[in-house]
């Protein structure tokens, strides 16, 4: 054999491991780019809106009087109240101010999505004063014989500080709280173990204010709720001392076949003793207020002339009812009309 033909057969030879090792390394290579993984796009961030420092505000203020099967129904609305926490902004009706918060409800018959529907409408009522405007609660309604005025921690509810949201974390004694919500502490949960008169109570309040510079609707009042336990069934009706006649009454009554003949006289004198009782208790209310102007302090005088309610309802969104027509200034029969509607 020739030796170039050696030679170049040991070339090819040498050339193998060449080849073979640039083909595992070519494998490796692609081996490693198989295992590289395409990077996620980045997501677009999301964004969380702050809570407003005042957003629960009317929530916190108990809606007095309100139905407790109807509080649900009240929540339910994603009601706004922006106007109220815009008062308490610098140029605002409360910025600054002391003030007093309760809430109520009005039914009213409004336009909701399509329909005409009875809803409960929150009210925010806002007194400017300082001092809290009463410590009492009323009580009252057409199946009650007579009215109470009672302390409003017999009905677990007090005027409470409130705490803005970016000071929940503070110690409550620390603050210097300028906004006072009326709570109520009775659990819904307990309400079960409760008598049903003791439950209605919850129903029938009324926060109360007693303003000695103006002569109350009682004090003027010359009706009487009448209440009488007829048979077969009891007789409700109004008798007022001034524009009925006890007898001509009386008779009609007995021609409406509401009141039997047999108990006619029973009836005029629960009825005089009725209108003794209203006109003693008439008599008692000016003399008290009579007195409390008398013992009243220039300083608490002039906090009574210059306090203010302003009354609040929610502002018009598209995601709730039509209100617009049904906004009155009417508070309650304690505290009459407010100063403002908002």
């Amino acid at each position: 054999m020739r030796k170039g033909a050696k030679r170049k057969a040991s070339q090819k030879e040498g050339a193998k491991p060449e080849l073979e090792s640039h083909r595992e390394e070519s494998k490796k290579t692609t081996s490693r780019a198989k295992r590289v993984k395409a990077s996620k796009p980045e997501s677009e961030p999301e964004y969380i809106e702050d809570k407003r420092n005042l957003e629960d505000l009317w929530k916190e203020a108990f809606p007095v009087g309100t139905e407790w099967d109807q509080l649900d129904s009240v929540y339910q609305v994603n009601w706004n109240f922006s106007n109220l926490e815009d008062a308490f902004e610098e140029g605002g009706k409360l910025h600054g101010k002391k003030v007093y918060l309760f809430g109520c409800t009005e039914p009213q018959l409004v336009s909701f999505k399509g329909e005409s529907k009875v809803i409960c409408i929150p009210v925010v009522v806002a007194v400017v004063s300082p001092f809290p405007p009463s410590d009492k609660i009323g009580i009252n309604s057409v199946q009650r014989e007579s009215e109470e005025i009672i302390p409003m921690k017999q009905m677990k509810m007090d005027w409470v500080p409130y705490i803005p949201l970016e000071n929940r974390g503070s110690q409550v004694d620390k603050l210097h709280s300028e906004i006072f919500i009326l709570s109520c502490t009775q659990r819904r949960a307990a309400l079960k173990h409760l008598k049903i008169d003791r439950v209605k109570k919850y129903e029938y309040c009324l926060p109360y204010f007693y303003q000695p510079f103006k002569e109350d609707e009682l004090e003027q009042s010359t009706e009487v709720q009448i209440i009488f336990p007829g048979e077969p069934k009891p007789i409700f009706c109004e008798f007022d001392w001034e524009l009925d006649e006890l007898e001509e009454f009386t008779d009609k009554l007995i021609q409406e076949e509401e009141l039997s003949e047999d108990q006619k006289n029973t009836f005029k004198e629960f009825v005089k003793e009725k209108v003794r009782e209203a006109k003693k208790a008439n008599r008692e209310a000016r003399e008290a207020r009579k007195k409390a102007v008398e013992e009243m302090s220039e300083e608490t005088k002039a906090a009574f002339e210059t306090m203010r309610f302003y009354k609040f309802y929610p502002v018009q969104t598209p995601d709730t009812p039509d209100i617009s027509n049904v906004k009155a200034p009417f508070i309650n029969r304690y505290y009459g009309k407010a100063h403002e509607i908002l």
